[in-house]
């Protein structure tokens, strides 16, 4: 991890982390990252992921990483001035749930039915961070949990229902926004899309990278390797 911030391009001008920040989700694991990016001069956003929620110790997870200057979106958004641009970001982890041929459904035992309505308050949760951010200039979606199967590549089809929603897609093609990040399935493809946005899985174990630079502006984004993801507002 040391060696990964070190080598991080100095021109980017955010630093997005899309998810699974500690191993098993304990506070001491979070301090970790949150030193390495005490002196990191670019604003860092996260979202956490299903990892950080293993122990269920969550609120200090986010305590820890807030120590570092790591803003944690959690169903929240914010707002970056980069380049003379408003560059927003709306951040939930997500949740899963499914996709169509293999899909949870809103029916049946009370605890399958909670589940349900989890993911029902991601989607509002993005819903309404996208509304927010609706007027800057670059918008930016960052899950943990996939919103497509485009980017699912060779995930067994068994477990799909555990890797995302395609719910969040939802309020993803409502608003369209300039990109949209997530981690979680490791044995997927890293460029996929939600209608005409593109979706990009920037799991470790897909980009082969510490971190990937995106490039997002003026009617395009693209990505260019360096390695979860910095992103650079033109």
């Amino acid at each position: 991890m040391e060696a990964a911030f070190a080598a991080l391009d100095p021109t980017v001008d955010l630093i997005l982390l899309a998810g699974d920040l500690t191993t098993h989700g304990e506070p001491a694991q979070a301090a970790v990252l949150a030193e390495l990016c005490r002196e990191i001069p670019q604003p860092v956003l996260a979202v956490l992921g299903n990892h950080d929620w293993h122990a269920n110790r969550t609120a200090a997870v986010i305590e820890a990483l807030q120590e570092g200057g790591i803003e944690v979106l959690d169903r929240s958004e914010a707002i970056v001035e980069s380049r003379g641009l408003r560059v927003g970001v709306a951040g939930t982890k997500g949740f899963v749930g499914g996709f169509p041929d293999s899909s949870l459904p809103d029916f049946g035992e009370p605890s399958l039915r909670r589940v349900y309505a989890e993911t029902t308050r991601e989607v509002a949760a993005l819903e309404r961070s996208l509304r927010r951010i609706e007027n800057c200039d670059i918008r930016i979606v960052l899950l943990h949990y996939a919103p497509t199967t485009t980017t699912l590549g060779r995930e067994v089809q068994g477990i799909w229902a555990f890797l995302g929603s395609d719910r969040l897609a939802r309020p993803i093609l409502d608003h369209t926004p300039d990109l949209v990040l997530h981690g979680h399935a490791h044995a997927g493809s890293f460029k996929g899309f939600v209608g005409s946005v593109p979706v990009y899985n920037v799991a470790v174990q897909v980009t082969g990278e510490d971190f990937r630079v995106f490039e997002v502006g003026g009617g395009r984004t693209g990505a260019r390797s360096e390695g979860p993801v910095e992103a650079r507002a033109e």
